[in-house]
């Protein structure tokens, strides 16, 4: 079998997609730039402002941080078809590579970059090897809807995500920061994880979402029937995913503004390693889906679930364990300084792919017969 490209006049998916995007969605990249600068211009010219974000908090995380994920995770969540779970959890090929590359390949993939990139700095290798433990549960929901991404799929995933990060981030973290280093001979870092933590992380920035995205549908359905939900209500409540993430975009950024402005080429030193990372795992995640046959949608979520990673569950852990200004917290905060851009990217990326390998009509790939091949 082989892959047949697409000519070049039947290329309109990306082109139909577009046409489809309102004005906020359609130049989200430069609303995100956008956010990112005025964030650091508020952290550094405006007296007060970073003791004021943090002064009450949900966990480790900044109060007005919290409500912009909460605002953000919200509507995502109730676009999704909950009566189509079913469909997804069956669906083991999607699930066990989900898994794999999610806690397997991922974590260790982060680990290798951190020592190859980063041997001169433990504080920085540790908040890097931090990152690549804690598994994404907010902000891919955002990249999965933008890259027309399978909805249902990506709520059971993140799901999934959130169970395993709850049981596994600590042996993880003690794995990957004591244990494989002295069997590789290299040094070892000492770092205690609150399990307690972590749970309230997941249950606030999933599940209070999860829950209020589940009821709006199941209610919303049951008073109006679907084609109002999802022809009225939706188109309204939609956007607000999108201002919800420019204003935690703007607040991360006004938080840790001095911090990044102020030393530019650790900055970029931490930068390289996760730009390689999100590539290299979200290329995986896409051509496992083609090898596996799973559909565009699919293949799209698999990549997205796997490439993107929970920065404020990093950032909570960093800061609890190492302290707000140690090294382990500014390779935390880093993180989305580069996946924010990088994976506004990567939807363009895999919208580019849905055009040129995958049928318009169900999304799968297109296959034709070659020499030597029964069709």
């Amino acid at each position: 079998m082989s892959i047949q490209t697409i000519p070049p006049a039947q290329r309109s998916g990306e082109a139909a997609v577009a046409g489809r995007l309102s004005t906020l969605d359609r130049y989200l990249p430069v609303w995100i730039i956008a956010a990112m600068a005025a964030g650091l211009l508020l952290g550094n010219f405006v007296p007060g402002l970073n003791t004021a974000l943090d002064s009450v908090k949900v966990g480790e995380v900044s109060l007005p941080i919290a409500v912009g994920l909460l605002v953000m995770m919200y509507p995502v969540l109730a676009k999704v078809r909950y009566d189509q779970a079913h469909r997804v959890i069956g669906d083991r090929k999607l699930l066990i590579t989900s898994l794999v590359i999610n806690w397997l390949a991922a974590p260790a993939f982060m680990f290798a970059l951190a020592w190859i990139f980063l041997p001169d700095l433990p504080e920085y290798r540790t908040g890097l090897i931090i990152v690549g433990l804690a598994r994404c549960i907010a902000m891919v929901m955002i990249w999965n809807d933008l890259a027309c991404g399978d909805r249902e799929a990506a709520a059971v995933l993140v799901a999934i995500n959130s169970v395993f990060q709850v049981f596994a981030f600590g042996a993880l973290g003690w794995f990957y920061l004591q244990v494989l280093p002295a069997w590789l001979g290299l040094p070892a870092t000492s770092a205690d994880f609150s399990v307690w933590a972590i749970t309230g992380s997941v249950l606030v920035f999933l599940g209070i979402p999860l829950l209020a995205g589940y009821l709006t549908r199941t209610l919303g359905e049951k008073a109006k029937g679907r084609q109002w939900y999802e022809a009225k209500f939706l188109p309204r409540l939609g956007p607000w995913a999108l201002y919800g993430l420019l204003f935690t975009i703007t607040l991360l950024f006004a938080l840790q503004g001095g911090t990044i402005t102020s030393r530019p080429l650790d900055v970029a030193r931490i930068a390289l390693p996760l730009l390689v990372y999100f590539v290299v795992v979200f290329g995986a995640g896409m051509l496992a889906g083609r090898l596996l046959d799973l559909g565009y949608a699919k293949t799209t979520t698999l990549a997205f679930t796997a490439a993107g990673n929970n920065f404020e569950l990093a950032i909570a852990v960093a800061i609890s364990t190492f302290g707000v200004t140690s090294g382990q917290a500014l390779a935390g905060v880093v993180g989305p300084l580069i996946e924010v851009p990088a994976l506004v990217a990567l939807v363009y990326a895999a919208l580019w792919t849905r055009d040129r390998y995958f049928t318009p009509d169900n999304l799968r790939p297109i296959r034709t017969e070659t020499a030597g091949e029964k069709p």
